[in-house]
């Protein structure tokens, strides 16, 4: 299992990050540098029915059933490829802290990057194992190329060990997970699985079945820019209004204050002057009917706003991103159980919880494939502090391992 960590160590240097206002698909060709290696890597170990859409940037290949066992179903694994747009995945340069002593760790020396116990407190749990931290100046990419390690570890294993018992394992990696568009081109019918995990989660040991509802919002203003000494009665200050759209919104219902099933409105990103200002949201809730509330009245308070300053002042682009996959899940909780057996035989504590964010689960089970999600052992995604420890990478292998198995 120690291949993985090999694996992954070189992945993570393989900058995929992707980028939610290409408009391509891939958002970024450089997606393509990682399908590539995937694909020639699985055909080198022997994986059959290797495809790479070389147009949209998936890798498809299957682990075939071991003998005896051909008419089990057929179960898949997948993981994304691409990491996240929030910081850098150029030049990431890991390092493995060994036996980690509990205390803070320098990350980077000579520009003081320090990651503080005292800021991210878990991380004292790693006490006396090993660690694969950043530099301080990237993300790590552990999510999702600890997934991706973790599956290709457990392809190879099978493949070089053929009388272990197994039924037909179908691998799929996607591009553009980060930005949401993951599942777009993904081809369900080739994939050909009754089932599949993601393996894209957290600390060891997480299992997860249900997600946020999530819609992104679009707010553009028009304001009038009038020269300050003669405004009075004229200006409609676009900033301002933005500032004030958000006042109106709950102050408590921000990712800031919010954890387990409640949901937020988030500010992403704020731009403009006088004349014109942009600003985008992403709107989330576990709970349906919640989640169509919150997106009432983001639009209740866009119509407040037209009829204060005028109509067209404010403007909104709102589309649905994805949905709660327990709508799905709960018809497949077998898909669970199996999970849990398996991390149970391995010594593992599950840890069942909803996900703070989204999956390509989420929109595969929407489209036939029912997909929980699986642990990964990479923690503090999409910054600098991004870690991910070796003895959970290597159990996750084995636990993947066991899993595959609870399908004979």
């Amino acid at each position: 299992m120690k291949d993985v960590i090999e694996r992954f160590l070189r992945y993570v240097q393989i900058d995929t990050c992707s980028d939610e206002g290409s408009g391509a698909h891939p958002s970024t060709a450089k997606q393509h540098d990682l399908a590539e290696l995937l694909a020639r890597e699985l055909e080198e170990m022997g994986a059959a029915q290797v495809t790479y859409d070389r147009e949209h940037c998936y890798v498809y290949a299957t682990v075939p059933a071991s003998s005896g066992c051909e008419d089990r179903p057929t179960v898949g694994f997948i993981a994304h490829m691409d990491t996240s747009p929030a910081m850098s995945g150029a030049g990431v340069k890991p390092r493995i802290v060994k036996d980690y002593d509990g205390q803070d760790i320098v990350l980077n020396p000579e520009r003081g990057i320090v990651l503080r116990t005292a800021d991210f407190p878990d991380i004292r749990k790693y006490q006396g194992q090993d660690l694969i931290v950043t530099d301080g100046t990237t993300l790590l990419g552990a999510d999702d190329k600890a997934g991706v390690a973790e599956i290709m570890a457990m392809a190879e294993y099978f493949l070089t060990h053929p009388d272990e018992p197994h039924g037909r394992i179908r691998i799929g990696f996607t591009p553009d997970e980060e930005i949401g568009e993951g599942p777009d081109f993904f081809d369900v019918a080739l994939f050909g699985a009754q089932a599949a995990y993601t393996v894209d989660g957290g600390a060891l040991g997480e299992l997860e079945y249900e997600n946020f509802n999530a819609a992104g919002a679009k707010l553009r203003i028009q304001g009038c820019s009038v020269h300050p000494g003669s405004a009075k009665g004229k200006m409609k200050n676009a900033i301002l209004i933005a500032q004030e759209f958000q006042s109106m919104l709950p102050v408590f219902e921000n990712p800031m204050y919010t954890e387990g099933y409640e949901g937020f409105y988030h500010l992403d990103s704020l731009q403009g002057n006088v004349e014109s200002a942009q600003a985008d949201y992403i709107i989330r809730d576990h709970d349906r009917t919640l989640f169509e509330k919150k997106k009432e009245y983001f639009m209740g308070v866009a119509a407040f706003l037209n009829d204060k300053y005028g109509a067209g002042t404010v403007t909104v682009d709102m589309k649905d991103s994805y949905y709660n996959m327990r709508e799905i899940m709960e018809n497949h909780m077998d898909l669970i159980n199996k999970a849990v057996e398996a991390m149970e035989e391995q010594g593992v504590q599950p840890i069942i919880a909803p996900i703070r964010g989204g999956t390509d689960g989420g929109r595969l089970s929407f489209m036939g494939l029912p997909c929980p999600n699986i642990c990964t052992g990479g923690e503090n995604c999409h910054g600098k502090f991004e870690y991910a420890c070796v003895q959970s990478m290597e159990k996750v292998v084995e636990l993947l391992t066991g899993l595959a198995k609870k399908f004979i």
